[in-house]
């Protein structure tokens, strides 16, 4: 076994990944819920959402868009 844990941490890429920042989750919270309101969503009502609501809603944008005019 190698003395060195640096060196084999190196060397194997599943263990050199990059760590998650909360900047990055932040801002692509908010590029999802600019494109809510983008699709025709309140942003009132995009306010109040959850991210997991939001990224959901995003997965059929097109069914959104109707669902919205048919409100509207």
């Amino acid at each position: 076994m190698a003395t060195n844990t640096k060196q084999r941490t190196l060397k194997n890429k599943n263990r050199s990944r990059p760590k998650k920042k909360k900047a990055d989750k932040l801002r692509r919270q908010k590029t999802q819920r600019k494109r809510l309101v983008g699709l025709g969503m309140p942003a009132a009502v995009v306010a109040g959402l959850p991210p997991v609501a939001v990224r959901t809603l995003l997965k059929r944008p097109l069914k959104l868009k109707k669902k919205l005019a048919m409100i509207a």
